[in-house]
């Protein structure tokens, strides 16, 4: 494989001072008083707050002689123009965040947590899972996971784009491409037809899709297991890749980079992960015979089953009264959606430069 970039001879490499944190879990807003990181540090951490993040309160600016570091919204900013990688910050860290790497590294994990997939999925849309995706397709075998938490060897690291693409939460920062462009998966929301129950709990006063749908019943006229367009998932988007449009959810494939956060985030599991690609895919999740779903829902998949029976390619079948389309035989011929009489049959559109992308990739 070819290097992405040029490899440095046998001089010493540049370095530079990195922060392996990238939100805000670590209490900071509630710790933001303190007068250093670590009389923060020795508060202790709540339930819900990530113990191996950066508190924010700045204690590395003052050891940084280049003037190198500043404090922006709660984040620590690094100026790469001024960083010398002296490395005097990090052993002001009371967390241990920060590494010295290589200037020229391009592929970057801001992220030090030690918990469980569980627990960083719940307070930290910017931790690593360790799901070690990015370890498997490394072809340098630059990346490991250790404690739950992936970490590059800049030595082996030549800057391609295989862990950016295959990174599950897509929290690895690179330098070199666009991760708006090179992403095998998006999230899809399988409703269309969340309108009528957002007014309703709107109504009622609630704010949480979480709260609505804990309540909602069939005898209030609504669908039982749809959008209530309420946005708990467009608060989890770190890309703002989906919105309430119509009162529901529907998100923009150009921007969703794959993370799937507000997959983990919906509590009526509407949200699926599906290929980037041109397909077909069914915006309905309800199972209810279609004469009842009529009386609540006029876009919501009937089963009545015309998608399935003119298939060509036997890719469409009717599941517990919905249609159900196998992406992976599916070959957007259009028949489904022109069979369709609600138009339930939505395309995942794919712009040419991203089939451009994928060549260069080899996919």
């Amino acid at each position: 494989m070819d290097n992405i970039r040029e490899n440095v001879s046998d001089e010493t490499p540049e370095m530079i001072a990195f922060i392996r944190c990238n939100g805000d879990a670590a209490g900071k807003k509630r710790l933001a008083k303190c007068s250093s990181c670590e009389e923060a540090k020795n508060l202790g951490f709540l339930d819900n707050e990530c113990q191996w993040g950066c508190i924010g309160i700045g204690s590395c600016i003052s050891s940084c002689k280049e003037n190198a570091m500043s404090l922006v919204d709660g984040r620590i900013v690094i100026d790469k123009e001024k960083c010398s990688g002296c490395g005097d910050c990090a052993s002001q860290c009371p967390q241990k965040l920060i590494s010295i790497i290589p200037r020229e590294a391009t592929n970057l994990i801001p992220c030090s947590s030690k918990d469980a997939e569980s627990k960083t999925r719940k307070v930290c849309g910017y931790g690593c899972i360790g799901c070690g995706a990015c370890v498997e397709v490394c072809p340098q075998d630059a990346v490991k996971v250790v404690d739950n938490c992936a970490v590059i060897d800049y030595e082996k690291c030549v800057g391609c784009v295989a862990c950016t693409v295959k990174c599950e939460k897509k929290i690895i920062i690179d330098e070199l491409h666009d991760l708006t462009k090179i992403k095998e998966t998006v999230a899809f929301v399988r409703c269309q037809g969340g309108k009528k129950a957002k007014a309703r709990f709107e109504a009622l006063g609630m704010e949480s899709c979480t709260e609505a749908s804990k309540v909602r019943s069939t005898g209030m006229g609504l669908c039982t297991t749809g959008c209530v367009g309420l946005g708990e998932c467009t608060k989890a988007c770190r890309y703002d890749a989906i919105h309430v449009v119509n009162g529901t959810a529907k998100v923009d494939p150009e921007k969703c980079v794959g993370c799937l956060d507000c997959v983990h985030t919906c509590p009526n599991n509407l949200i699926l992960e599906v290929p980037y690609k041109g397909a077909k895919v069914v915006a309905c999740s309800s199972r209810a015979p279609g004469d009842i779903k009529a009386t609540f829902c006029d876009v919501g998949c009937i089963g009545c089953g015309d998608c399935a029976a003119n298939c060509p390619n036997g890719a469409v079948a009717v599941y517990d009264n919905r249609a159900i389309v196998d992406i992976s035989i599916c070959e957007n011929c259009g028949v489904c959606s022109y069979m369709c009489s609600r138009y339930v049959l939505t395309e995942q559109f794919v712009p040419e430069y991203t089939y451009a992308q994928y060549d260069v990739i080899g996919k």
